[in-house]
């Protein structure tokens, strides 16, 4: 199986899904029970949800707004919310 095939399922996980089984393989690798070339494997997964977990969070913080209140503290609309990169 390429690494492609091994990894097309990431791409419609949710953040949740793919942030759970990112855990799950951190765990796995910490313990140090699995073997070398399964080890090999399960870390590229990780990678990969690594990096859909990634495009997620930026995908939410372009959509992100910042609430503007006015003088009395009431929401008065909303604006851009500057990220930091």
């Amino acid at each position: 199986m390429s690494q492609t095939q091994d990894h097309a399922d990431i791409k419609d996980m949710s953040f949740e899904q793919a942030l759970k089984e990112l855990e799950g393989i951190v765990e796995r690798l910490e313990k140090g029970d699995v073997e070398l070339e399964h080890s090999i494997e399960i870390y590229e997964r990780g990678e990969a949800l690594k990096l859909h977990c990634d495009g997620l969070l930026r995908k939410a913080e372009a959509k992100v707004e910042k609430i503007s209140l006015d003088g009395s503290g009431k929401a008065a609309g909303t604006e851009p919310l500057d990220v930091e990169e």
